[in-house]
């Protein structure tokens, strides 16, 4: 995708539909940005599309193929694809239940105790990496009468899918063919680690498993000239691996260590992370789960990172620990529930000064809808779902986001995207130079122009200068 902008959005997240986000986009931002993430907008039955029925349609609440067309005229599009699962309330899925080994999608899903030959043990189970703290499984009865404990990483609604058999490489080449036939410029697959089941193993990112697996992918998508960007969040040691094997990552290091920079005034940790990240990388403040905090151990010492977490707590705006706790939802205890707005204690100049960040930082920046008008922690929705995450999942109304340009911050940070998207320079070499802990210079050069951002990371006051 170009090396500007990329808007992260939930289809009916700026005004409900996708013909309404594409009228926002073509009032306000079309100068700021380049590609748009449209997070799920198939069917689906539940995790906000992340539980989809099918990829073969878009849900008419949304719109139309057409819509997605459309958009795909004026921006690069970034698709999901949720490689590990689909919804219980597929077709596939469904016809299993009912048809059992007679199915011809029997193949798709994964028994867990024929898996493992048997009953697992329970050291077998204890050293799958899971983001719950149970065995990844739920009971199913099957229109027979008959019960059978099937593999379920996440949700009860989305049941995981094998590609373990041919069945299931298939039915993955098959969707990512339609997928690419559709318009999208990238595909991500989330949850990608995951998909590595092997025996007497952690089952997450298992090798060389995983790199058969994202090359059976990215050799479907080349063929469309579509890139692949696998979605995890770990030890940043795997997005090193990552981008060592050739494939674009994500850097979700950047955020706990700008919220560091910002709340302790010290530039360093940051810095250190600028000599050694990859440069192929997309880089974020926030997304639509929470703000990652295992995504920077080693990074940040324990001690900091914990100072870090405390802070964001005592500091940020309306925050509290047990929005991040299984009390609202939220079973993966290495995500902290907050916009990054509030985060910042709702200061304008500490956001604007992380955005400027961002924008200067090696990769390709991303900028979640929530995050682009600067929005606060959403209690409202919060305390009516019960769900951790929806704090930053903010439904604005055309109103309100004509409400929410005319702020300053907005329009600041609206002129800083517009530079990111069309300057020169960003397609150059990146380089910096760390004065002391609280001054920072990050420098882009190419042949046709040189720009700098001075930021001071005490009074969180920032300069661009170059060829502006």
């Amino acid at each position: 995708m170009k090396n500007g902008v990329i808007l992260i959005t939930y289809p009916d997240s700026l005004g409900r539909t996708l013909s309404n986000l594409s009228k926002v986009i073509a009032e306000y931002f079309s100068k700021a940005i380049t590609g748009i993430h449209i997070l799920p907008f198939f069917p689906s039955s539940g995790d906000r599309g992340f539980a989809p029925l099918t990829y073969r349609e878009v849900d008419p609440a949304f719109g139309h193929w057409s819509d997605i067309r459309a958009l795909g005229q004026e921006y690069e599009l970034m698709f999901d694809y949720m490689i590990n699962h689909i919804s219980v309330s597929s077709e596939y899925f469904r016809d299993f239940v009912e048809r059992g080994d007679a199915s011809p999608h029997k193949n798709l899903f994964i028994d867990f105790n024929a898996f493992w030959g048997s009953t697992p043990t329970e050291e077998q189970i204890r050293k799958i990496y899971k983001c719950k703290p149970v065995a990844p499984i739920r009971v199913i009865r099957f229109v027979d009468g008959t019960e059978r404990t099937i593999w379920f990483t996440f949700g009860d609604d989305q049941v995981d899918l094998n590609l373990g058999t041919k069945e299931g490489l298939a039915f993955l080449e098959e969707n990512l063919r339609f997928l690419s036939e559709q318009g999208a410029a990238m595909i991500r697959l989330d949850a990608f680690a995951y998909t590595t089941k092997v025996k007497d193993t952690d089952c997450f990112f298992v090798e060389p498993n995983v790199w058969e697996i994202l090359k059976r992918c990215a050799d479907v998508l080349e063929s469309y000239n579509v890139g692949l960007l696998p979605e995890i969040h770990e030890h940043y040691s795997i997005q090193k691996k990552l981008a060592e094997n050739g494939y674009p990552v994500y850097d979700f290091a950047l955020p706990m260590l700008v919220l560091h920079a910002l709340y302790f005034h010290d530039a360093s940790y940051l810095s250190n992370w600028y000599e050694i990240c990859p440069r192929n990388q997309f880089t974020t403040l926030d997304t639509h789960d929470g703000i990652g905090v295992v995504d920077v151990c080693g990074l940040l010492p324990d001690e900091e990172i914990e100072a870090t977490r405390e802070h964001l707590f005592a500091y940020g705006a309306n925050v509290k620990r047990i929005f991040s706790s299984a009390t609202y939802n939220n079973l993966d205890i290495y995500q902290i529930n907050c916009t990054y707005y509030s985060a910042l204690g709702e200061r304008d100049d500490a956001y604007l000064l992380a955005r400027a960040l961002q924008f200067f930082s090696p990769g390709t920046p991303q900028v979640y809808y929530v995050g682009l008008l600067a929005g606060r922690n959403d209690l409202q929705l919060l305390e009516e779902t019960k769900e951790g995450r929806n704090i930053n999942r903010h439904y604005y109304s055309m109103e309100e986001i004509a409400q929410e340009v005319q702020r300053p911050v907005v329009q600041q940070l609206i002129a800083l995207m517009e530079l990111r998207s069309t300057h020169p320079a960003f397609g150059g070499d990146f380089s910096q130079t760390l004065i002391d802990r609280q001054h920072l210079i990050l420098t882009w050069r190419s042949e046709a122009a040189v720009i700098e951002l001075h930021a001071d990371l005490q009074t969180y006051e920032f300069e661009i200068v170059g060829d502006l």
